[in-house]
């Protein structure tokens, strides 16, 4: 990560604008005061200086904003422009949890700049933070799930999906994604209004459609199950095979959770990965409190670590 925040790209696109602009107004600064002196009196010699002054910060900012804009919350109501000790300590947590420091950076880096490049080109968003979501594209690859076979319960627009295709071909593999979603118009949270989306972009078929072309022909093959996880006829449509990698993302509630984590137990391949989401968010204290109720059974499932607000399992091999 260090190449990430060090690099040519990096230095001219994250950092030196706003240095340049305190360098010239201090420059300017000086100025003013060297014409005006020690007095504090403001004289024609300095007004032109001053006037200088701002007319180069108004140039300075009017070239910063269409940047801003790549990184910025607008539109998707989260800002992606992490700091330098955010994506140091996903990749810390991430090294942890994999044991592959070298892939934990590498991996980072290409999933940053893929979620900047997803939202750029998709329609609607990828939900959650950007560390949060970096940090699960990066992990999955690098924990090497028995097979291929992806289900991802709760998609919002299918992007996180098309996504995670994209990381798990970077590494070689094959996937195949299955998605249950509702699809209902807007986000759904049990005891929660989340609102008109950020985006602006309906929560529907035809958008997840969409974000899945841009993965190609493992995206264009994505089976997408409309309707909610706990639902019998939902989970016998789609319980046809064992997963390697489930993504829990969908009702956030403790009974939600702990649902959907007694589903996995069922359908998730010998030695499979589980990623819970938000997993000790303070928004969302149901998932932990499930999660913690679920271990304390007799589950096939052992606790990996967390990185970034997801939680990860792996199914006892067979």
């Amino acid at each position: 990560m260090r190449a990430l925040l060090t690099s040519k790209a990096a230095r001219r696109a994250l950092r030196p604008i706003a240095d340049l602009i305190d360098q010239r107004i201090e420059r300017h600064v000086r100025r003013v005061v060297g014409t005006t002196g020690n007095t504090g009196t403001t004289g024609s010699s300095s007004a032109a200086p001053d006037v200088a002054a701002q007319e180069e910060l108004k140039k300075l900012r009017a070239r910063q904003r269409p940047l801003e804009l790549f990184f910025d919350g607008t539109g998707r109501g989260a800002s992606r422009l992490p700091s330098g000790p955010h994506l140091n300590r996903t990749i810390t947590e991430l090294a942890e949890v994999t044991g592959d420091r070298d892939g934990a950076e590498r991996n980072v880096a290409q999933a940053f700049r893929l979620l900047i490049a997803m939202e750029a080109l998709g329609v609607g968003r990828i939900a959650g933070g950007t560390m949060n979501i970096v940090g699960k594209l990066s992990a999955v690859p690098l924990l090497d799930p028995p097979n291929d076979e992806v289900l991802e319960i709760g998609t919002l627009y299918g992007m996180f999906g098309a996504s995670l295709i994209r990381m798990l071909e970077r590494a070689g593999r094959a996937p195949s994604l299955t998605i249950v979603d509702p699809l209902a118009g807007t986000q759904l949270q049990p005891g929660a209004t989340m609102g008109d989306d950020a985006s602006g972009t309906p929560v529907n078929g035809a958008a997840v459609r969409t974000n899945l072309a841009l993965a190609g022909p493992a995206g264009a093959a994505t089976r997408i199950q409309q309707g909610f996880s706990e639902d019998p006829e939902v989970r016998a449509l789609v319980s046809d095979r064992s997963y390697g990698v489930v993504i829990v993302d969908g009702d956030h509630s403790a009974a939600g959770v702990a649902a959907d984590l007694e589903w996995a137990e069922q359908i998730v391949a010998p030695g499979g990965i589980v990623v819970l989401d938000d997993f000790g968010h303070p928004k969302w204290p149901g998932i932990k409190e499930a999660f913690e109720k679920h271990m304390a059974t007799d589950t096939r499932f052992t606790f990996l670590g967390q990185v970034a607000h997801s939680g990860y399992l792996r199914a006892a091999s067979a």
